[in-house]
């Protein structure tokens, strides 16, 4: 009869365990919105789970001070209680004895681990990963409760373990951190697009909004050798055929003697003026002031820069004081929406030449390529474009016909064997780069990046 009484108090240990592991997870699986919500109705529940949140590092160890008492005391009372009961069928199979207490012992030592790990641990531990709020309402008075009687042992244990993180330069935290950088965002959205909950378009625009602050003014500037200038001695004859012959609407005034920015001259101007005066009048006469941004800043505030500007185009300007590029505020806005061409835009898609083959503009950077035909190329500080990269590995001014190979990463990430070919040049800038991409390649095959 004793033996009975004690494997049911040693059952009712095990819900007690149980309850200390689903507190456990539940707490730090909960969604701390979701919790902020509950609270807002007036839920009382939510707000003991609210509460027991700000202590979350006492919480847990209150759990895990609780698991441990548990099963100290399951195995003390369980295990000797199911061997003495198990002596009697043991001796009517022929095991008596020392050796009917051996195998006594082990059979009630496996049972009882079996039905405490069982109950005890995975099902509660499953439960509160798949309910977590429903969960930590449950348990949060229970958990709150055995914290406050445990305190003493609790700060004692923490305390312990908190002076040793510090030794080795960690400082211990009370919370759970919830903030996520740029980066964690990026990846928790890539991993919705892989269970179903997001699809591709929505992801990449996510995507780009939250890496758009990351990136600076030299990253998505048109470069200089891509600029047309205007003299301010030039004549708004010229200017409007300038207008006509490139598409442009826009166009910086560059001082040749001092490669100084002057101004800006847009179509707008050159309109306002008579159409008999324009011969008579030069750029300097009508031009805007320019304005001025630095190679380096970031895109968050260039776009307050170009959005409160009279002309939304920046000229940027590098370390030296000279001129770098120009960006407009259609650049910064193709950073989240993608390409957008208008009726002067270049069509910006890729030639396919055969499966896996494409021709692409040297100028792509090396994160459009992979918005473009899917392949994730290698990324430095050294290099912004597909052009850079391949003179990066040349180690010297490419020539028509030239080739690297490297690895790459397609959608899958799966690695993809790449071949970057120098089609042709305009002056010694790589103009056309043919992309040639291989079959993927398994990992065992794999011997790093070339």
């Amino acid at each position: 009869m004793t033996e009975v009484l004690l494997l049911l108090l040693a059952a009712v240990l095990v819900v007690l365990c149980g309850l200390f592991v689903a507190a456990e997870f539940a707490f730090v699986t909960v969604d701390r919105r979701a919790v902020e919500r509950e609270v807002a109705t007036g839920d009382r529940a939510a707000t003991g789970v609210q509460t027991a949140l700000k202590s979350l590092s006492t919480q847990l160890s209150g759990a895990q001070v609780g698991i441990t008492i548990t099963n100290l005391a399951i195995g003390f009372l369980a295990e000797p209680s199911l061997a003495r009961l198990l002596t009697g069928p043991l001796g009517a199979v022929g095991i008596e004895g020392g050796a009917a207490r051996a195998v006594g012992v082990a059979i009630a030592m496996a049972v009882s681990t079996t039905l405490t790990m069982v109950f005890g641990e995975l099902v509660p531990k499953n439960f509160a990963i798949a309910l977590p709020l429903r969960t930590a309402r449950a348990v949060q008075g229970f958990m709150r409760g055995f914290t406050r009687v445990t305190r003493p042992l609790i700060a004692f244990l923490n305390g312990a373990a908190n002076k040793f993180l510090r030794r080795i330069g960690i400082e211990p935290t009370e919370e759970l951190a919830s903030a996520r950088s740029p980066q964690e965002l990026s990846f928790l959205v890539t991993r919705s697009v892989d269970q179903g909950t997001l699809d591709e378009a929505t992801a990449n625009l996510v995507r780009r909004s939250l890496l758009f602050g990351d990136r600076r003014a030299h990253e998505v500037m048109t470069p200089r050798s891509q600029l047309d200038f205007i003299s301010p001695d030039e004549r708004l004859t010229q200017v409007v055929d300038r207008i006509h012959d490139s598409g442009h609407a826009r166009f910086p005034v560059l001082d040749a003697r001092t490669d100084e920015v002057l101004g800006l001259i847009t179509t707008a101007q050159v309109l306002q003026v008579p159409v008999d005066m324009r011969s008579r009048r030069t750029v300097a006469d009508v031009m805007l002031p320019p304005t001025l941004v630095p190679s380096s800043v970031d895109l968050d505030t260039l776009l307050e820069m170009l959005r409160d500007g009279p002309h939304q185009l920046g000229v940027v300007i590098d370390e030296f004081g000279s001129v770098d590029g120009v960006v407009t505020l259609e650049d910064l806005v193709e950073e989240i929406t993608g390409e957008l061409d208008d009726e002067h835009d270049q069509p910006s898609a890729p030639r396919e030449l055969t499966t896996g083959t494409w021709e692409l503009s040297g100028l792509l950077r090396i994160d459009e390529v992979r918005d473009t035909i899917g392949l994730s190329l290698p990324e430095s500080d050294d290099y912004d474009t597909l052009a850079g990269l391949v003179l990066f590995r040349l180690e010297r001014m490419a020539e028509p016909g030239d080739e690297v190979e490297l690895d790459g990463y397609d959608r899958e990430h799966r690695t993809r064997p790449v071949t970057l070919g120098v089609v042709d040049l305009e002056g010694v800038r790589i103009d056309t780069v043919r992309v040639s991409v291989g079959d993927p390649v398994e990992p065992d095959e794999t011997e790093g990046e070339r």
